[in-house]
C-alpha cells in the first residue's frame, strides 16, 4: 500500500498482478486536478511500480471540464500531444481541445468495435489470436508516445467492451534465455493499419499506399528498456499494425507466411496469455492510464448496433528511452506537406 493524503489513497488493483488504483475522497474535479499536482511524485512512484497501470475512477465530471483531462495527463510526461499534429484522421478530433482523441462507434468518428471473441463456454477470451487487436498505440511514429490516458463517458451494458491490457515486462522475464538472445538486435517494422500494409491486406492483394517519407513505416526494437525502471520488455504490436511487405521483422523473411511473422504469432500468444494480463470492466468516469513502452492493450467487442461508446484519449511523450535519443519526430513532415495528405481515408 502506497501512503498518500486522507483524501487520496492508493491500492493495488484487484484481481490483477500488476496495475494500481487511486481513489478519492472527493468527485469534485478541480480537488482531484489539485491533489493529483501535490501528491504527483508518489503517483507516479506507484504508476511504475504498478507496471505502469493505474485507474481513477469517478472522473465523469470532466465530460464538462475537458482541459482537467489535459491537465491530469502532464502529470506523466512533458508533451501531451496535439492530435492535429499526428498521424490522426480528423473524424478522431476532439470538437474543442486539440490534445484530446474521440474513440466512438458514433458519428462522426464511426470507429467499430472489434469482432466478438468468446470460448464455448461464453467468457471472454483474453490470448491472441483469439484476440487479434493487441496493440500499443501509434507504435508506427518514432518516437512513438509513452503513456496513454484514456477515459469513459458513454459505455454499453457491463460484460461488454472491456479492454484487456497484457505486462510485457512478465512477458520477458518468462522468456527462455534463448529466445531472449534472439531478439536481443531484433527490430519489428511498424505501419499504420490503412496504408496497404497489414497481414490481411497482404493476404486480400490490397494496393500499397504510396507514402509521403514522414508516413513510412517505422522500425521498433521488440525489446525495449523502460527509461524509468530500468526493466526490460517486449515491444509488440498486433497485425494489423505491422508491415507485411518488408516485415514485419527485420533481417527475416517477410510476409504473412514468414519467419518474422511466425515469431511475431509466437510472441504475441506469450505475452497476451492469462497470467500476464487484466481485463478491465469499465464503469463511466473511469481513466485508465497505461505505460505504451510496457503494456499491451486490446479493445473487445460490444454490440454496437444497440449501444454508444464514448472515450476521450490523450497520449503523453518525451521520455521513450536511450534508444531514440536526439532523434527528431518522424512524421513531422519536412516539407511542410499535410501530416495526412493522401490517408484522408483513414
Amino acid at each position: 500500500m502506497t501512503k498518500a493524503p486522507a483524501d487520496m489513497r492508493i491500492e493495488p488493483l484487484a484481481a490483477a498482478r500488476f496495475g494500481c488504483r487511486v481513489v478519492f475522497a472527493s468527485d469534485d474535479i478541480g480537488r482531484i486536478v489539485e491533489t493529483c499536482r501535490r501528491e504527483s511524485a508518489r503517483m507516479l512512484d506507484a504508476f511504475y511500480a504498478a507496471r505502469g497501470l493505474m485507474v481513477i475512477a469517478g472522473l465523469e465530471g470532466i465530460r464538462r471540464q475537458p482541459r482537467a483531462l489535459v491537465e491530469l495527463s502532464e502529470l506523466f510526461g512533458e508533451e501531451v500531444e496535439n492530435y492535429r499534429e499526428t498521424l490522426t484522421s480528423a473524424r478522431f478530433f476532439h470538437d474543442s481541445v486539440e490534445q484530446i482523441l474521440v474513440l466512438s462507434n458514433a458519428p462522426p468518428c464511426n470507429h467499430p468495435p472489434p469482432p466478438r471473441a468468446v470460448g464455448d463456454d461464453g467468457r471472454l477470451l483474453l490470448q491472441f489470436p483469439a484476440q487479434a487487436n493487441w496493440h500499443t498505440d501509434q507504435s508506427y511514429r518514432r518516437p512513438p508516445p509513452d503513456v496513454t490516458l484514456l477515459l469513459a463517458l458513454e459505455l454499453p451494458p457491463p460484460g461488454q467492451g472491456q479492454t484487456l491490457f497484457a505486462d510485457c515486462i512478465a512477458a520477458f522475464e518468462t522468456l527462455g534465455p534463448c529466445m531472449r538472445a534472439r531478439l536481443e538486435e531484433l527490430e519489428a517494422i511498424h505501419a499504420p493499419s490503412w496504408i496497404g500494409r497489414s497481414r490481411a491486406a497482404v493476404e486480400n492483394g490490397e494496393p500499397v499506399l504510396d507514402l509521403l517519407p514522414h508516413q513510412r513505416p517505422q522500425r521498433q526494437p521488440i525489446l525495449r528498456r523502460h527509461p524509468v525502471s530500468g526493466q526490460t520488455s517486449l515491444y509488440l504490436c498486433e497485425e494489423k499494425q505491422l508491415d507485411y511487405v518488408d516485415g514485419p521483422v527485420v533481417g527475416l523473411s517477410t510476409g504473412p507466411a514468414g519467419e518474422g511473422a511466425e515469431l511475431i504469432r509466437r510472441l504475441l500468444a506469450h505475452a497476451t496469455q492469462p497470467d500476464h494480463t487484466y481485463a478491465h470492466c469499465w464503469h463511466r468516469g473511469d481513466l485508465v492510464i497505461a505505460d505504451n513502452r510496457n503494456l499491451l492493450h486490446c479493445a473487445t467487442w460490444y454490440d454496437a448496433e444497440r449501444y454508444t461508446r464514448l472515450m476521450w484519449r490523450t497520449t503523453v511523450m518525451g521520455n521513450p528511452g536511450g534508444e531514440y535519443a536526439g532523434e527528431e519526430k518522424s512524421w513531422i513532415p519536412a516539407d511542410g506537406s499535410p501530416i495526412m495528405a493522401g490517408m484522408e481515408h483513414a
